[in-house]
């Protein structure tokens, strides 16, 4: 698959709006300042594909962005931090509770979490919505290059039992910044298109 013929096809703000041609979708997940759109980008070695914005919770819309005619990377809305009206945030959540109840959507879901720290109650809920599809979903733990190595292992252990994870829910230790972790998230994906 070319990772550089990537284009950003549209910003949906309902469900209607969503492309349904059949491509798998991997939607990825997570709190507003986590660095949703930089493990997208590093996913793609482009860098500014998908948006880094400044204030955290810039992406308002669901994202697709179709990658060599094969399958759409979806970034859903960040939740959780962004200083927007309790209108807006309550439209997010029921743009992203509509796309997550639409079962042919999700192909393989991504939580992106922040490794240094215990996920939050909307990271618990999140990863419960994803476990709800029924489809396969990972969970990438981003900032890695922030701790200390013996602090990797004991993050990811309470990652795992904070979200609840069953066996089957890889977690993958991922850096945006220095690209730990793309190799493994790009083979998860691929897996994901031949079964």
């Amino acid at each position: 698959m070319n990772l550089h013929n990537a284009e950003f096809i549209r910003s949906a703000a309902s469900l209607e709006a969503c492309p349904r041609d059949g491509l798998p979708q991997i939607a990825f997940a997570g709190r507003s300042n986590v660095g949703k759109s930089s493990v997208i980008n590093r996913l793609l070695q482009r860098k500014n594909f998908a948006r880094v914005g400044e204030a955290p919770g810039k992406t308002t819309h669901i994202n697709f962005f179709r990658i060599d005619e094969q399958l759409y990377l979806v970034d859903l809305p960040g939740y959780g931090y962004a200083k927007v009206p309790k209108a807006e945030k309550e439209r997010w959540a029921k743009l992203i509770e509509s796309y997550f109840s639409a079962p042919d959507f999700i192909t393989l879901g991504v939580l992106i979490v922040d490794a240094r720290h215990k996920p939050t109650e909307n990271d618990v809920t999140m990863a419960r919505w994803f476990q709800e599809t029924g489809q396969p979903y990972v969970v990438v733990a981003n900032k890695l290059d922030k701790l200390k190595k013996s602090q990797i292992e004991p993050s990811l252990a309470q990652i795992r039992t904070t979200l609840a994870l069953g066996d089957e829910v890889e977690i993958i230790p991922f850096s945006a910044e220095k690209g730990e972790g793309r190799e493994r998230l790009l083979e998860r994906i691929l897996e994901t298109l031949q079964t």
